[in-house]
């Protein structure tokens, strides 16, 4: 009897340290995930101050950049908004949209040869390419993170610790989207002189 008690005992404590070591891991890669959302943030606050300042320096040179920090602060306005009422597929498309325009205005630029050799103009242009590039790793490491949570959320017997802590652990979480030409093309752009 006091052996069955004692293998009970030790079916229990192992038990109940795996489901936490479970629970914990799922934590964990919650808070990754979580995380890396925030990078993301960071990318696209820097985005934002960038283009403002870019703006500035254009003003003199064309008329191109009223509509386009209209487009920009719309955009970033509603990525803001979707972002503070939980929309993320919304906040995607807004951020996606704004890094549409951030691939070509390069373009502009070689319509106004006195911006191509104005140096603080090149110098915000190459940080642009720059936090797009940031940005497209950020993105990158945040739907990974979501794969491993994925993963590791819907395997056995983390399923059964997700199934029950559902309002802790279970979450789903949209991928931003990238597509391979986009980050080819931006791994491969170089600023023109």
């Amino acid at each position: 009897m006091k052996q069955h008690l004692a293998l009970a005992i030790v079916i229990a404590i192992v038990s109940i340290s795996v489901i936490i070591r479970l629970y914990n891991r799922l934590i964990t890669q919650i808070e990754t995930v979580r995380n890396s959302q925030k990078q993301i943030d960071i990318q696209l606050d820097r985005r934002l101050k960038i283009f403002e300042s870019l703006i500035n320096v254009v003003k003199k040179y064309m008329d191109f950049e009223q509509s386009t920090l209209k487009d920009i602060v719309a955009l970033r306005n509603q990525a803001q908004q979707a972002k503070s009422t939980g929309n993320d597929k919304r906040r995607i498309d807004a951020e996606n949209k704004i890094s549409d325009i951030a691939s070509n205005i390069h373009m502009v630029f070689e319509q106004y040869p006195e911006l191509k050799s104005n140096q603080n103009c090149m110098q915000l242009q190459e940080e642009i390419v720059s936090t797009e590039n940031k940005l497209s790793y950020a993105k990158q490491a945040y739907n990974d993170s979501i794969e491993v949570y994925y993963a590791n959320k819907n395997s056995f017997p983390s399923n059964l610790i997700t199934s029950c802590f559902s309002a802790k652990l279970d979450f789903n979480f949209n991928y931003w989207q990238l597509s391979q030409e986009k980050i080819s093309e931006q791994e491969s752009y170089t600023v023109k002189l």
